[in-house]
């Protein structure tokens, strides 16, 4: 079951509300799951479970995505808000200094927390802003066509399609690599959460030139990256650990940029090992 949380965020207008939806499970050290761009917190269902069992895992639908509200007025979707509000999250939460995994754009996210020293250890999966310009080009063209097929697709075609592997491959195929072992209720969802998303188009746009350069090295860090990812490709990898040296990386091999469906317990070993 989801629940709603709102606090308060500072801005230059003054506090402001944000309204986050999120699945708390388990009990343990707390594990924060971040979800990529267009995404929602139930990417992580497959692993959720899992996870649960040894630790106090919190999934939550980032501002703008999912089920989440968008961020108030004159917010923007950028790494200076999106942190704040996190930590303001955890705080509401009554959770201190959580583990934090992210992909993709959570990744990126979780990578932050870690270099201002508000969490316990980093694990990023295939986190965004290791890419070059022409690698970046690629993914946001790849996003955005995605959005516009949800967009465009009423919804009982995309029942239609999600009924077959074939179909599912055709509406998830750049996130996974295994697309036929998503439910098709599950493609479903993700679909229609991709196409009402509040905030992709102004997070695409506040990430356009963003590049990680910096080191983290605070707090431990883990980074996976599917060998098969083909949103942000691997050797984006390499590249993250040049950045940040003292991270481990980590191969997931066979899977695809969001791999919690693709290998579930690849990913849940990685994770549980990362926050040990």
């Amino acid at each position: 079951m989801s629940a709603t949380v709102t606090f308060s965020v500072d801005s230059a207008q003054g506090p402001k509300d944000v309204s986050v939806v999120y699945r708390r499970g388990g009990s343990g050290d707390p594990v924060l799951l971040l979800h990529g761009i267009g995404h929602h917190h139930q990417a992580w269902d497959p692993v959720f479970g899992i996870l649960a069992a040894e630790r106090d895992v919190i999934a939550v639908d980032l501002p703008g995505f999912g089920a989440s509200p968008a961020l108030p007025d004159g917010f923007a979707y950028d790494l200076a808000n999106f942190v704040p509000a996190l930590n303001a999250l955890c705080k509401a939460l009554d959770i201190e200094r959580p583990h934090v995994v992210g992909n993709s754009l959570g990744g990126l996210l979780a990578l932050e927390m870690g270099r201002e020293k508000l969490v316990r250890s980093v694990t990023a999966l295939s986190p965004a802003g290791f890419w070059t310009r022409a690698e970046q080009r690629y993914a946001f063209g790849t996003l955005l066509a995605m959005h516009r097929g949800a967009k465009l697709l009423p919804l009982p075609a995309i029942e239609r399609l999600s009924r077959s592997a074939v179909g599912r491959a055709a509406l998830t195929s750049a996130i996974y690599a295994r697309p036929g072992r998503r439910s098709p209720e599950a493609v479903v969802a993700e679909t229609l959460a991709l196409r009402e998303a509040t905030g992709f188009h102004a997070t695409l746009a506040a990430g356009r030139g963003l590049r990680w350069i910096d080191d983290v090295d605070s707090v431990p860090v883990t980074i996976g990256w599917g060998t098969r990812d083909r949103l942000l490709l691997r050797r984006q990898g390499v590249r993250a650990k040049r950045a940040i040296p003292g991270a481990r990386l980590i191969a997931l091999r066979g899977c695809g940029h969001v791999p919690m469906n693709d290998d579930p317990a690849l990913v849940s070993r990685v994770v549980l090992d990362a926050s040990s």
